[in-house]
């Protein structure tokens, strides 16, 4: 898997999902996607390092960690409440795209109900 393959998928999935936007507040080299202006993910392509950092509960960040050995705790965020997942071509399509859904839900879930393009009780569950 090619380094820009990993978010190639977070960001197609990403840019699927109601009241996404897309924009770049630390520089041309770090993509932030928001819902209502909430962060839920960032693409970073800072040298030679290229990952996608998404917003995560705890328990399921500790659990995805001990888990996937490419996906570690979030590169210059939150430890417990974030994490990052490293393109080394280990990480399923199915399970990053599962991943940037549930980043969202949970911002969703944060945001007065009237704000809310979804209902992050329902969306994406399968």
């Amino acid at each position: 898997m090619g380094d820009h393959i990993l978010q190639d998928w977070a960001a197609a999935r990403a840019e699927e999902l109601p009241g996404v936007s897309v924009d770049q507040p630390f520089g041309p080299e770090v993509d932030v996607f928001r819902v209502r202006e909430r962060m839920f993910m960032a693409l970073s392509r800072s040298g030679s390092r290229t990952s996608v950092t998404l917003k995560s509960d705890p328990s399921d960040a500790e659990a995805l960690r001990e888990t996937f050995p490419a996906i570690v705790p979030g590169y210059h965020m939150n430890k417990r409440h974030w994490i990052t997942l490293q393109a080394d071509g280990s990480l399923p399509q199915d399970l990053v795209e599962e991943l940037v859904t549930e980043a969202y839900r949970l911002v969703v879930a944060r945001l007065p109900r009237a704000q809310r393009p979804v209902d992050p009780e329902l969306f994406g569950r399968r």
